[in-house]
């Protein structure tokens, strides 16, 4: 069986740039092997497979080269600006249905958002045996980390190690072994790391971020949301961030470059994060064909 996959560009950062994922927008017969044989074939760090849904607008179900995960910032944002381009889905309030229970999604123009839950955050302090571990795994020293501020596990949907560090030539200048990273996230049931820091290329947005998660198959990616939103938190709660729109760029210090920018709205409710919605823009670059 010959199927279509859609590759869309997601968060792109004026016309260029982004982070790449597959679309297939009629997944109605294809079983999870299937899925994870075109996924692995499409070889972007997410794949996203669309189908009929009962409870939301549609179903959406997401395989990396590796596995299936519960959300994906990219894809998600990749398949409903899609949808909206072929005419499939309007602007407005819309949802998905995922393994993790429903979400909504919002289409303003072309840009896209998504939900994701309040935060809960994990301290790893760097002087305890687990921020050690981390620390290791990315080549970098105390030092290097932001002063006065330890990484945390961060969770609004999907776990990640936001780590921050001093300067941005800290974070460009990242080698990390994606072994130990690896194992890392097996521990703690991440889908990787996160590593920032205030500094952008780009004025007026709030930090810029590297994401590594080879638990799932991906060395580094160029932009993802799922991982923007747990930080954007993080600014707000821990580094008194008091905006509550903010601008994460990614992409920018990978090699080769792709520039990408997360734009993180905060619902805050007597004081506290309740929720987020989470987007970005995206374009439709290409297309393939894949057997299963």
């Amino acid at each position: 069986m010959r199927i279509d996959v859609q590759i869309v560009n997601a968060f792109i950062d004026g016309t260029s740039g982004g982070n790449p994922a597959g679309v297939v927008v009629d997944a109605n017969a294809l079983t999870a092997a299937q899925k994870l044989k075109i996924a692995q074939q499409v070889g972007h760090s997410e794949t996203a497979f669309v189908s009929a849904s009962r409870s939301a607008t549609i179903k959406l179900e997401f395989f990396t080269p590796t596995r299936q995960i519960a959300h994906c910032g990219h894809a998600t944002i990749a398949t409903f600006a899609l949808l909206r381009q072929l005419g499939i889905v309007g602007e407005g309030r819309l949802s998905k249905e995922t393994i993790d229970g429903n979400r909504d999604i919002l289409v303003e123009g072309d840009t896209v958002f998504m939900e994701q839950r309040a935060p809960t955050y994990t301290r790893v302090s760097v002087t305890s045996a687990l921020g050690v571990q981390a620390l290791t795994s990315l080549g970098l020293s105390q030092a290097q980390v932001l002063s006065g501020l330890d990484p945390f596990v961060v969770n609004t949907g999907n776990g990640f190690l936001l780590v921050p560090l001093a300067d941005e030539r800290s974070v460009a200048d990242l080698k990390p072994d994606l072994r130990l990273v690896e194992s890392l996230s097996n521990e703690l049931d991440l889908i990787g790391y996160y590593v920032f820091s205030t500094t952008t290329q780009i004025p007026g947005r709030h930090a810029g971020a590297r994401m590594f998660a080879p638990r799932f198959g991906v060395p580094e990616e160029a932009g993802t949301g799922m991982a923007a939103g747990p930080l954007a938190c993080l600014l707000h709660d821990h580094l008194g961030v008091a905006d509550l729109e903010i601008l994460i760029e990614q992409g920018r210090l990978m090699q080769p470059p792709s520039p990408s920018v997360i734009k993180v709205v905060l619902d805050v409710a007597g004081g506290r994060i309740a929720g987020l919605m989470a987007g970005g823009t995206a374009r439709a670059m290409s297309s393939v064909r894949v057997e299963v």
